[in-house]
């Protein structure tokens, strides 16, 4: 399981260190302290609670500044008199949430945090630092890590062999063991969400009949597309699956964070994009994973290998099929990929009030050998995310674009109900 969470994070090298942190903006530099912790850690936090724990650092954060700053409505804490540094509020919130979630790392983030008050030329009995600590507590007591991910874990859930029902998959990639793992934190759907009513405010309808038209078309396209071998990609398509392999944590939190450090000069405004992107990607991870166990419809893998069981003589099923990438251990309907990436276009697009902005995707998947894709639209990065779900074999097109319209209503959801202005 370990392997495959890793695989999940896109996991890389880091360190906590204080020369990773180079913007002066505290709410973007506490994130990439936090980035790193939350991905750094070990054993390494179970798949998509990695989206929830930094929304939940994100919030703190914008609670702390916003007490002070007073430009935006709080999230959930509200800090009567609130003053002093909002570096320091926010570098407090950052800090009392990450040890409350890795008390392990304790020590060293209170080096850092001691280290970045002094080379912010900030006190310790900075007035923002009880700003700090009380919005962390308010934050944390809300999404304390065990509502997150439930002690004892519950016992591991396999699905179902019937046709159509997602049980562990069989995929591989370049020789590697089948992954044949349970489902990966199968509880996400119904943990308390940052701003949905529940899991399923947003449930989609059910996914296209085994027989029909609609599953018959996708079932043949990510069979000639996203196979391991054999398949009819051309080098481009091969190109932009492999980009967006691996996971999607990193690569879309760090151009959430990209997008602030360039665009946005303001530590409210900072704050409050930084809340909004993370809680809307989180709240999309749940909601997503409600839809996943509520489906349970199979992978494309198994779909395949399965496809001349499935009472439909048009999907010739080929007991051989491999998908691109490996499939991750979680049925397919919908995508959780597609759904945080179209949180994240979406709520950058509601943000800057507009779809048209240039902005730059860091991949860090080993085997893609183009490492950056630049883009001139917001929607043209969820457009790749549904076609390379195709072309890696790991999702049909009806799960990517299913996905695609829960992200956005989330998205959209939480724009409305998180940072008004006062």
């Amino acid at each position: 399981m370990k392997r495959i969470i890793s695989s999940l994070l896109v996991t890389t090298a880091v360190s906590l260190t204080w020369p990773t942190v180079v913007r002066a903006d505290a709410v973007t530099d506490w994130n990439t302290i936090a980035l790193d912790t939350i991905m750094g850690a070990s054993p390494a936090r179970p798949g998509p609670v990695v989206f929830l724990d930094i929304a939940v650092v994100q919030a703190a954060v914008y609670d702390a500044v916003q007490a002070i700053g007073g430009k935006y409505k709080p999230y959930k804490v509200e800090i009567p008199g609130a003053s002093g540094s909002p570096e320091a509020a926010t570098a407090k919130a950052a800090r009392d949430v990450l040890v409350s979630i890795f008390p392990e790392k304790a020590e060293s983030l209170d080096t850092m945090y001691r280290g970045y008050l002094t080379k912010k030329n900030l006190k310790e009995n900075d007035p923002g630092v009880s700003v700090g600590e009380k919005a962390a507590a308010g934050i944390i007591a809300m999404h304390a890590n065990n509502v997150r991910v439930p002690n004892p874990s519950p016992d591991p859930f396999r699905g179902d062999t019937k046709p159509g029902m997602w049980r562990p998959t069989t995929s591989y990639q370049s020789g590697a063991p089948a992954s044949d793992s349970a489902m990966a934190t199968p509880w996400l759907g119904a943990v308390t969400s940052f701003t949905l009513k529940s899991g399923d405010q947003f449930r989609v309808k059910p996914p296209p009949a085994l027989t029909s038209e609609q599953y018959t078309k996708d079932y043949n396209e990510v069979k000639e597309l996203g196979g391991f071998s054999n398949s009819k990609r051309t080098e481009k398509q091969t190109e932009l699956g492999l980009f967006y392999a691996g996971g999607s944590f990193k690569m879309v939190e760090t151009t959430l964070r990209e997008m602030a450090e360039k665009h946005v000069d303001k530590i409210d405004d900072s704050a409050r994009l930084m809340a909004l992107g993370t809680i809307a990607m989180a709240d999309a991870a749940i909601t997503c994973w409600d839809s996943k166990k509520h489906h349970l419809l199979w992978r494309p893998v198994t779909a395949i290998q399965e496809g001349e069981n499935d009472g439909n003589t048009d999907t010739i099923g080929d007991r051989n099929w491999q998908p691109l990438t490996n499939t991750p251990p979680y049925p397919d309907y919908t995508s959780g990929a597609n759904n945080v990436t179209t949180a994240l276009t979406r709520t950058l697009s509601l943000f800057f009030g507009k779809d048209e902005m240039s902005f730059t995707v860091t991949s860090g998947y080993p085997k893609s050998d183009q490492k950056t894709r630049n883009y001139s639209r917001f929607s043209d990065m969820s457009a790749d995310m549904v076609e390379a779900r195709i072309l890696q074999g790991i999702h049909f097109r009806f799960a990517d674009v299913a996905a695609r319209e829960q992200g956005t209503k989330v998205a959209e959801w939480v724009f409305s109900n998180v940072g008004a202005k006062k």
